[in-house]
């Protein structure tokens, strides 16, 4: 691998967005957090990960509690995120480091990140002047390094890296599902970052838990290259084996899931061959279950006279399809549909089908999943 930002970071990095709940399934369960924190830096983690919005503050509340306050801050390090979108004006926005400080008591922040960008929201971090805030930020101290989190196209990555070629690194889902997923393009947004020359943390490398529990033809093929192994560790090591990575990001709920990723992440080693071809397999296995090949274009949208969300639909039939998500599926739908039109209410104008470059069939697919979704 070649010499990078973060190359000698330990691998497995600790998320702190699905933390173990107690049992009011509300509070966050934060002996157990201990726990785990207890068993991340025994093995050699050292990368925490949290955002000001993440459980309304609880999670940055519990990152003070079960590391800050336990362990000397040299030991680790502690990122967390800005949310533009969440802050009513520029001032609002800036107060959200003096809050997340307050929360953690960690004193300053090794990682800063401008949270979840993409091409609408990246116009609200600049009008509040958020990329001058963190230079000044980062000169006072209170900041070491920052970067942004990202969920757009390549194109868009690359106008932000064009413009902000100070980000010190980009935080991308990546996992081998998504890496040639034409919604997420996991692929091309990596390349496009190590094109500007930028180190990578990555997030949802187990797909928000899908890959924990894939597809029967994908276990199968797993199983049978590795009896022993977890299906999480084949997604994990995958993505860390990739040049350029800070560390992967595993959002870990309870002390079994933190004790399986640092069965093989402590002492981690970088996928063979033989491995990264059980991948493809598994990749290709993925693609050849029937999904809609929708590529999230919204050429569909614009014209739509019932203000239907129709690739946002269809990712959440896919995810019923790919994955066996079933209830995640109809949640996902329940909640892009909420306030606007949803595929009951196609009303067979057929203008999506003319502006479609994939030719689908969007009103067959719509009604097929207004009767699913039921």
């Amino acid at each position: 691998m070649s010499d990078y930002f973060g190359k000698d970071t330990f691998k497995l990095g600790f998320g702190l967005m699905r933390l173990p709940k107690l049992a009011d399934g509300v509070s966050i369960d934060v002996e157990q957090v201990k726990e785990m924190v207890d068993l991340f830096i025994a093995a050699g983690g050292t990368y925490f990960d949290t955002a000001f919005v993440y459980d309304g503050g609880g999670s940055e509340i519990a990152a003070g509690e079960a590391l800050v306050k336990r362990y000397p801050r040299e030991s680790y390090t502690l990122a967390t995120k800005l949310n533009a979108r969440v802050a009513e004006n520029a001032e609002a926005a800036r107060q959200q480091l003096m809050t997340s400080l307050e929360r953690t008591g960690a004193g300053y922040f090794d990682y800063y990140l401008l949270h979840a960008m993409n091409r609408d929201n990246a116009k609200k971090y600049e009008e509040y002047g958020i990329w001058d805030f963190v230079k000044e930020m980062k000169e006072k101290g209170l900041i070491r390094h920052y970067g942004f989190s990202f969920h757009d196209s390549p194109e868009v990555l690359n106008e932000l890296l064009t413009k902000h070629p100070d980000a010190e690194f980009v935080q991308l889902q990546l996992n081998y599902a998504d890496w040639n997923n034409p919604n997420v393009q996991s692929r091309a947004n990596y390349e496009m970052a190590r094109s500007h020359g930028k180190s990578i943390t990555v997030m949802e490398p187990v797909k928000g838990g899908a890959l924990a529990n894939p597809v029967e033809s994908v276990a199968r093929i797993f199983k049978e290259a590795d009896p022993d192994a977890s299906y999480a560790s084949w997604a994990i090591r995958y993505i860390a084996s990739l040049d350029g990575i800070i560390t992967v990001l595993s959002g870990m709920s309870n002390v079994a899931q933190m004790k399986d990723n640092l069965s093989y992440m402590k002492e981690f080693r970088p996928m063979n061959e033989a491995e990264q071809e059980t991948i493809r397999k598994a990749q290709e296995a993925l693609a050849s279950i029937p999904t809609i090949a929708c590529t999230a274009c919204h050429y569909c949208t614009e014209g739509c006279p019932m203000q239907i969300p129709i690739p946002e639909i269809f990712a959440a039939r896919n995810k019923q399809l790919m994955f066996n998500q079933i209830e995640q599926g109809r949640n996902d739908y329940n909640r892009v549909v909420n306030g606007v039109g949803s595929a009951a209410d196609c009303i067979h104008c057929l203008q999506c089908e003319g502006a479609c470059p994939q030719k689908l069939p969007i009103t067959q697919y719509l009604e097929e999943i207004a009767e699913v979704m039921a």
